[in-house]
């Protein structure tokens, strides 16, 4: 009986700068993009999508310079509330 509780590994994408990493879980695959402390996750229905090489062709140059311009707002974000707060960074 499968198990959709299990989330499964399927591979790494090569990235000079991020962590990429591809899984699928519960008919979904899950694309997680990692870089420093900070981590975006993208979930795509398999109803919608072909294969596990149409999520990888998503992975273009543009998506990821705006994958890259969100983690440092994340950043900046994360910088200010630990300021407002005067915790030690």
């Amino acid at each position: 009986m499968l198990n959709f509780n299990e989330m499964r590994y399927i591979k790494d994408i090569s990235h000079p700068t991020f962590r990429i990493g591809l899984y699928s879980w519960n008919g979904k695959y899950i694309l997680k993009i990692e870089t420093g402390l900070y981590e975006q996750t993208y979930k795509i229905s398999e109803m919608e999508i072909a294969s596990e090489e149409d999520v990888i062709r998503l992975i273009d140059e543009p998506f990821l310079l705006r994958v890259d311009e969100r983690f440092r707002q994340m950043h900046n974000d994360f910088t200010e509330s630990m300021q407002r707060h005067e915790l030690d960074w």
